[in-house]
């Protein structure tokens, strides 16, 4: 059997018996990384232009109890490489979850838009399409605890210590405040888009993880300055957001981006693509994710769009993608 490209080619009345399908999409944060796992607020928004789907059966090739992955599209091949492990202790979870275990050998396709490696989730979104694809395949209502659970399984595999922003990001419907522990929806009253820069360079979280560390155990004091910092921005951010005021929280964006920097996190390319977009018009700019590569994240009225993309792309962005504040989804521009 050949796996189906598109979910046009599974015959309805097949779907969830001989192959299960899941979805998932990209994520930014908006604030409040690395910060977010000493305790700190983060804001973080869905991106529903750039998806996963995966599809999951069952076969008769292959050990009984064994998974084989494989991958369309070449953004998903490296993503489905680097995460395969993860991936496969995912399965694993699934089987002891629903009580599967022993059942026949699992072929899991996966086609991705989300670049790999810039810091928009793509790990997670490739870890809950599989997830959901599986619990499809076995006719299985998942709780979002209990997907949520089997994806930081993955996470936790790929990027060692996850926060779960990822993971809840790429499931979600609008833009999500973590706090606490918990998780809710942002208040939005701003109107404006999010501009999303992709750099062209893989970020490397693990290393920035390690710096950041690394920056902490040189200084007394420098991580709780660090995170008191991040936390006030976030908050401000929030509150701007929820108040209706772009100017403000465009600002708590750069001056989050210069946290970053100063912590060694942002690089030369992230930087000329922030300091294009503040001249082009943008209400405020910083990298978005884990850092030393990946993406820019722009806030900017609806009007000043056009121009803040095309002063992004003459600074070396490789693509764009524009996510409405509180609206439908645009193309990529």
């Amino acid at each position: 059997m050949t796996l189906p490209t598109s979910v046009e080619g599974v015959p309805e009345d097949r779907r969830g018996v001989s192959v299960g399908i899941g979805r998932a999409h990209a994520k930014a944060i908006l604030l409040g990384e690395h910060a977010v796992v000493y305790g700190a607020p983060a804001l973080a928004l869905p991106v529903p232009q750039l998806t996963v789907t995966a599809w999951a059966r069952r076969s008769g090739r292959g050990a009984p109890g064994g998974v084989s992955f494989t991958s369309a599209g070449s953004p998903s091949r490296p993503m489905v490489a680097q995460a395969s492990e993860g991936l496969r202790r995912l399965v694993a979870g699934f089987t002891a979850l629903t009580g599967a275990d022993g059942g026949p050998h699992l072929d899991v396709a996966v086609d991705a838009t989300i670049p790999p490696g810039r810091g928009l989730g793509s790990s997670a979104a490739c870890a809950r399409a599989v997830v959901r694809a599986l619990a499809d395949l076995h006719r299985l209502d998942l709780t979002e605890d209990e997907t949520f659970d089997l994806v930081q399984t993955a996470e936790n595999v790929a990027h060692g210590r996850s926060s779960g922003v990822d993971a809840r990001t790429v499931g979600a419907s609008a833009p999500l405040l973590f706090r606490g522990g918990e998780v809710q929806e942002l208040s939005i009253g701003c109107d404006g888009l999010f501009v999303i820069a992709d750099s062209g360079a893989m970020g490397r979280t693990k290393d920035a993880v390690a710096l950041l560390r690394d920056g902490f155990a040189r200084e007394d004091g420098a991580r709780e300055r660090f995170v008191r910092r991040a936390s006030r921005l976030t908050e401000e951010a929030r509150q701007a957001l929820a108040g209706g005021r772009p100017e403000e929280l465009g600002s708590r964006l750069t001056h989050y981006h210069d946290l970053l920097r100063g912590a060694g996190l942002s690089t030369g390319a992230v930087d000329a693509l922030v300091d294009a977009a503040l001249a082009a018009g943008g209400l405020g700019a910083k990298i978005t994710g884990g850092g030393l590569g990946g993406c820019a994240i722009v806030l900017t009225r609806p009007d000043r769009a056009p121009e803040v993309v095309r002063g992004l792309h003459a600074a070396g962005a490789a693509q764009t993608w524009t996510v409405p504040l509180g609206g439908p989804a645009e193309d990529a521009l």
